[in-house]
């Protein structure tokens, strides 16, 4: 009884270090390729943000600033109907003024996200240049 037990024993392991060894072998051919992206095809946003008026570096870092973009950001997170674009909605606040960027699915989606920030700061307070991605 004890030879089988010890058997088994040495099986398993024999089993497990070749399902290892395998294992090492192929996953690496089906993982992506982890080589940083050359400079010439690198992503580029420079031209289309240029003309932008409102950027996310310009949200000031005072309390009331950042604790209406977390309040906002909770509210939209919490509304479990939105898209992930929509919980991903860029949320910029300077002195109290909220600007909404960035694509979601639908026209009811942004509106529901311009809905939830006018709540937090106030109707005349929101800018929403969310865009509807087709």
């Amino acid at each position: 009884m004890k030879f089988t037990r010890n058997k088994k024993t040495i099986t398993v392991t024999c089993l497990s270090v070749a399902l290892a060894g395998i294992l090492a072998v192929t996953v690496p051919a089906f993982a992506q390729d982890q080589t940083a992206p050359s400079p010439t095809t690198a992503p580029d946003n420079t031209a289309q943000n240029k003309d932008q008026v409102t950027t996310a570096d310009q949200q000031t870092n005072t309390q009331g600033d950042r604790d209406l973009t977390a309040q906002i950001r909770k509210a939209i997170v919490a509304d479990k109907t939105l898209s992930m674009y929509a919980h991903n909605v860029k949320i910029i606040t300077v002195n109290g003024m909220v600007t909404l960027k960035g694509p979601v699915r639908s026209d009811a989606e942004k509106q529901t996200v311009a809905d939830l920030a006018t709540k937090a700061a106030g109707a005349d307070k929101v800018t929403n240049d969310i865009t509807v991605k087709e």
